[in-house]
């Protein structure tokens, strides 16, 4: 209601050759943590429907790509808050970015690990001799954890299992280059599909199932910035907002697909696939109201603290108290 007094003052100024009253909106750079698709379509939805406005922010939401890491464009001052993985906020953390969670859109995990039927493998006891695609960059550290949990070696076959550094698509899978491949419910197992490989065909074992799956996109601001007041409230109403575009993409998916796709500048994104991702996230979102639960918080660093990760461990020790913060949230939910 103030934002629309403001408008109509500011109208009415202008018509009457006055200079308008100085009212602005404040300014909230989001950097997304991968490119315009339906995975971040609250935002897009938050934005075009209006509810920042109602908010009196004025948000600038930024794509993220393969050569873009959400932690460092914040770090170097390029956004007020980010969408990213808790294993890579954590990490972050851990290495001396104060990165702080202060809300949690998914509540359920969408990464999980599709085998072809054809390769005999139904259960995760079948795991050894085979090929396993991993994606890297922070995505490895649910199978090392599930692969210790299971007692699987990483180092090869046949003592183990060979892991293939997967890319960002499915071709490992289609061209028999692995038995069993990185997924998201939302994308790449869609791909598979439309790749004429029916589910039937298929084995898929979800991260959360298996008792190692860790909370992915989540909002994360800088520590420091929470200590200021007004930059807590922008938070607040961004939240709000944010989740209230939540709340209608998960209801009026095809809707939600369709301004994804007006907002992809690329002009990669077809309304098909991005209907399908749109349901398929609306999975993920249902059952928040943005609150991160502490429950799935526990289970993350666990994940994370026994994963064996050879490489590039995400977390040596527990996170310290400050990792996550109800203070934003609560208030933005009226708590």
């Amino acid at each position: 209601m103030t934002t629309r007094i403001n408008r109509t003052l500011a109208s009415l100024a202008a018509v009457a050759g006055l200079a308008a009253p100085a009212w602005s909106a404040d300014d909230v750079t989001l950097q997304l943590k991968w490119v315009t698709q339906a995975q971040f379509a609250g935002y897009y939805v938050a934005l075009e429907k209006g509810f920042y406005d109602e908010e009196d922010l004025n948000v600038t939401i930024k794509p993220g790509g393969p050569d873009i890491a959400p932690e460092q464009v914040i770090s170097g001052g390029g956004a007020d808050v980010i969408v990213t993985w808790m294993a890579a906020g954590l990490a972050a953390r851990e290495r001396g970015l104060p990165l702080v969670n202060i809300a949690q859109p998914f509540k359920q995990g969408g990464l999980q690990l599709t085998c072809l039927k054809e390769t005999g493998i139904e259960s995760p006891a079948d795991f050894p001799g085979h090929t396993l695609g991993v994606w890297f960059y922070g995505n490895e550290y649910p199978f090392y954890a599930w692969m210790a949990k299971l007692g699987v070696a990483t180092t090869g076959k046949p003592e183990g299992v060979e892991v293939l550094k997967q890319a960002f698509n499915v071709d490992p899978l289609l061209q028999k280059q692995a038995d069993c491949i990185s997924v998201m419910t939302y994308n790449e197992y869609g791909q598979i599909l439309d790749a004429g490989i029916t589910p039937d065909q298929l084995v898929t074992f979800n991260y959360l199932d298996e008792g190692v799956g860790m909370l992915e996109d989540g909002l994360y601001v800088l520590e420091d910035s929470l200590e200021d007041p007004d930059f807590q409230d922008k938070m607040v109403r961004f939240v709000r907002a944010s989740m209230k575009g939540w709340k209608y993409a998960e209801t009026h998916a095809e809707e939600a697909a369709q301004i994804v796709v007006d907002s992809d500048e690329t002009g990669a994104q077809t309304l098909e696939h991005q209907t399908y991702m749109m349901g398929e996230v609306a999975k993920l979102t249902a059952g928040s109201n943005g609150a991160l639960d502490p429950a799935d918080y526990e289970q993350t660093v666990s994940t994370l603290l026994s994963a064996v990760s050879p490489d590039n461990p995400a977390i040596t020790k527990r996170p310290d108290d400050g990792a996550w913060t109800h203070v934003i949230s609560d208030k933005a939910l009226g708590m």
